[in-house]
């Protein structure tokens, strides 16, 4: 079975010459298998394409995908969006009393999956030129658990809460506080507890619209929660959080749905892994087809995802698995040279203001320096003092090296008119080295974006290239505040060998900002810890090595961590588990 895929955004047809037709074997035999559609780009016929890959190559834009699919996936169609459009296989199927999580990349159909399963989009079955009839729908899954789940659905019969993804819309469509948000949403009597699991007391007076993005996430996954529906549909929970509301938050939604069909679209591996009861993985081509596999457990499912090979479908989706050492974290420092040492300064903002004291400290040659805590202790202040973006209100910060920034909050979008491979090439006088083309632009997946305007690129895209663009910088210490925020696991997994190669080949020192405890753990050579009020006041605990940090933090946020016993992978156990109990009874929160 044969698709083919024309990604509308990259086809510049007044840019080229219709090579796709021009060397089409098809066409040229008198066959219209490549025809311009009604808006100039070309609609290629996949029953009469003989898959020969030559408009593939001929794309000057790489606009075209041939893709040639197992036959057993004929007939499996769910959804596809217009004619040579993204194609979804399969469905994932929630399960009564039981959290399901969908993990995959980026444009691989599992927002589709949500919209279809809450009802908010009909399937058309691959069929686009013709309304498909539910009747049609529940055909096509006759025999499997959907058939009675569509046709319940169908009829009204099904009561479904959603959480979109992207929550910034919100306020485009609510005028008012949260407290009234959630009055008005309130069906279960459940606001009141998960307002005080979440923190977010302080925020009940205030306005929608004056949220930040950690508690405008919160606010939509409560009221989410407190409706009283059988099946709920939370796609990501955990952007703009700090870990230790990803923590309350997994934990509330256990807690008060563990009786209903709970579907997660979920990035963040250990939040995932300790809240999921099974995953279907979606693999395939972002943006040209996704396909669902059947339910698997989490540990199984996390673990062949990585892998990169599924047992039950025989299929390879990853050329190399990806893969964890199997040392136990450093107990002594490697030996290194100080690079640069920095004053005590505090930093306060007027007299009321939160205040971030910090005491004297250094980061050594080539480390890679992790940074964790919550949200509004002071991270992000403390790099920026250190940036020279920001003077300390007491005390110094100077040392005589170049520094690269990436701040946490990107604000080119829409500001720049350029294209991704014009604002790199920018940067330096000369442009870019082979070395930096090698490091840093093809590791970090730019090549594929590059002919992309920067104010059209996506959350992660846009996430992508502005991490780009500071390891692109010459400098000698590198700071990086919450590089992983709107990356897939790909794209994570990606940017940790990306950095750690970097400060490896180049020498040079970085500090990163994150909430993704999974590439804290896999990045960094020691950790600096935040400890505070947040909001009021910050402190620095210290700067430990990789088990003492992990253990203070993990302590604290009354998780535990283990390694997976075939793939190595760092895991955090379930929430009062027999290994969960074992290793706080022992004191040891960060492997036994």
């Amino acid at each position: 079975m044969r698709i083919a895929i024309v990604k509308k955004d990259k086809c510049q047809p007044k840019k080229c010459m219709y090579e796709c037709i021009k060397y089409c074997p098809m066409v040229r035999t008198g066959e219209e298998t490549v025809v311009l559609g009604e808006d100039g780009k070309p609609i290629i016929s996949e029953e009469l394409c003989e898959g020969c890959g030559i408009c593939i190559k001929k794309c000057p834009f790489s606009a075209i995908s041939i893709i040639g699919l197992p036959e057993e996936l004929k007939g499996e169609e769910a959804h596809r969006y217009g004619e040579n459009g993204f194609v979804l296989y399969g469905m994932p199927i929630p399960k009564a009393g039981k959290i399901t999580g969908l993990l995959g990349e980026n444009g691989i159909g599992k927002s589709t999956a949500i919209k279809i399963l809450s009802g908010l989009q009909v399937p058309n079955l691959g069929n686009v030129d013709a309304d498909v009839r539910w009747n049609e729908i529940i055909k096509q899954y006759a025999g499997s658990e959907l058939q009675n789940y569509f046709d319940k659905l169908s009829k009204g019969k099904v009561k479904v809460s959603y959480k979109p993804q992207y929550v910034d819309a919100i306020p485009k469509f609510f005028d008012g506080t949260v407290s009234e948000l959630l009055e008005s949403t309130d069906e279960t009597g459940e606001s009141k507890g998960l307002v005080t699991a979440f923190e977010l007391e302080s925020a009940m007076d205030t306005g929608i619209k004056e949220l930040s993005g950690g508690e405008l996430q919160r606010v939509a996954i409560i009221a989410c929660m407190i409706r009283d529906a059988d099946f709920y549909f939370l796609d990501e929970i955990t952007p703009y959080m700090d870990i230790y509301q990803r923590v309350q938050v997994a934990k509330g939604i256990r807690t008060v749905l563990e009786a209903k069909a709970v579907v997660v679209v979920e990035h963040d591996l250990a939040i995932l892994d300790m809240l999921a009861d099974y995953v279907h993985l979606l693999y395939g081509e972002p943006g040209g087809y996704g396909v669902v596999t059947l339910p698997k457990s989490t540990s199984r499912g996390i673990n062949e995802y990585l892998s990169g090979f599924l047992h039950a479908e025989n299929v390879r989706i990853r050329d190399k698995p990806i893969e964890f050492t199997a040392h136990p974290p450093r107990e002594k420092r490697e030996e290194r040279s100080v690079f640069i040492e920095y004053d005590g300064f505090e930093k306060s903002y007027g007299e009321d203001g939160f205040v971030l004291e910090a005491n004297p400290g250094s980061i050594d040659e080539g480390e890679v320096l992790g940074v964790v805590g919550r949200n509004a202790i002071g991270k992000s202040t403390f790099v920026r003092v250190l940036a020279g973006d920001t003077e300390p209100t007491t005390g110094s910060v100077s040392f005589d090296v170049t520094v690269s920034y990436k701040p946490q909050y990107i604000k080119v979008k829409g500001e720049l008119d350029m294209k991704v491979k014009e604002l790199l090439y920018s940067l330096k006088d000369g442009g870019l080295t082979d070395a930096d083309i090698v490091d840093v632009v093809r590791p970090l997946g730019i090549p594929e974006i590059e002919e992309k305007n920067v104010k059209e690129l996506s959350g992660g895209e846009l996430q992508s290239v502005v991490i780009a663009a500071c390891l692109c910088q010459d400098a000698s210490l590198y700071m990086l505040d919450e590089p992983s925020a709107h990356l897939d696991v790909e794209q994570k997994v990606r940017l940790i060998k990306a950095l750690r190669r970097y400060a490896e080949r180049r020498s040079v020192a970085m500090l990163i900002v994150d909430h993704d405890i999974y590439l804290i753990d896999l990045l960094s050579d020691r950790l600096m810890v935040f400890d505070g009020k947040p909001g009021v006041r910050g402190e620095i605990k210290g700067c430990f090595e990789m088990r003492e940090g992990m253990n203070l933090f993990l302590k604290e946020l009354g998780v535990t961590f283990r390694r997976d016993e075939s793939t190595l992978r760092p895991r955090i156990n379930k929430i009062g588990s027999a290994k969960d109990r074992e290793q706080k009874k022992k004191g040891k929160y960060y492997y036994l």
